[in-house]
């Protein structure tokens, strides 16, 4: 499959959703030579904790995305206010239709229609919407998913996990979560692997697939 894959864009209703989500088979796409473009809708301001300053999360997601591989210019930043995202559906498809317009990914990574957060269902249905002719692979957050469809995967290797490892390891303001760390993200890519029956794995719920 990767080799028919060019362009590829991750859809992150927040600054390391894509990374939480994805960030090992972004890490491989990029290694295999595909051109990837990072979407993040809100840079979460309201939701800093305290003690950083207001735009920490939008430093945290260059550094962030410079580790995983993805060029700056190809990180697209918009300024939705969190948990508000309901409000502006139109808006945001809007801003779907025109990246689509300008790049015509091949992929589109993106929230489960079934995680229970808000913003994040405003970016999966309206990128259900939007990208109706390109291959979706929605990503699971498991803290999100009481379920999910477990229906297409990429093995991974340990350099790829590590990469994602990294990535979220700058993002200084996210390092209270107990699934922020080193150890989750192993054990989650472990458990997917096993799934597959390789070492690593992530899964995703494939909403189309075209061949």
């Amino acid at each position: 499959m990767i080799k028919k894959i060019k362009k590829v864009l991750i859809l992150a209703p927040h600054t390391d959703d894509g990374e939480f989500g994805c960030g090992g088979t972004i890490a491989k796409l990029i290694e295999e030579g595909c051109e990837v473009y990072y979407m993040a809708f809100s840079v979460c301001e309201q939701s800093v904790p305290y003690g950083f300053k207001e735009d920490e999360l939008e430093r945290e997601l260059m550094n962030a995305t410079r580790e995983l591989g993805i060029p700056e210019s190809n990180v697209i930043i918009k300024r939705y206010e969190v948990r508000r995202f309901p409000e502006h559906r139109q808006e945001i498809l809007q801003d779907m239709i025109d990246i689509r317009s300008k790049i015509h990914p091949d992929l589109v990574f993106m929230p489960t229609p079934g995680d229970i957060h808000q913003d994040h269902q405003v970016i999966s249905a309206e990128g259900i919407r939007a990208f109706k002719h390109s291959n979706i692979f929605c990503y699971e957050m498991i803290w999100n998913n009481i379920s999910i469809t477990t229906s297409g995967f990429f093995k991974l290797d340990t350099r790829h996990v590590q990469k994602k490892a990294d990535a979220l390891k700058c993002y200084k303001t996210q390092e209270f979560r107990n699934y922020a760390n080193s150890e989750f993200v192993f054990s989650l890519a472990k458990t997917r692997g096993v799934q597959i029956g390789c070492e690593y794995a992530e899964a995703f719920q494939v909403i189309r697939f075209i061949s």
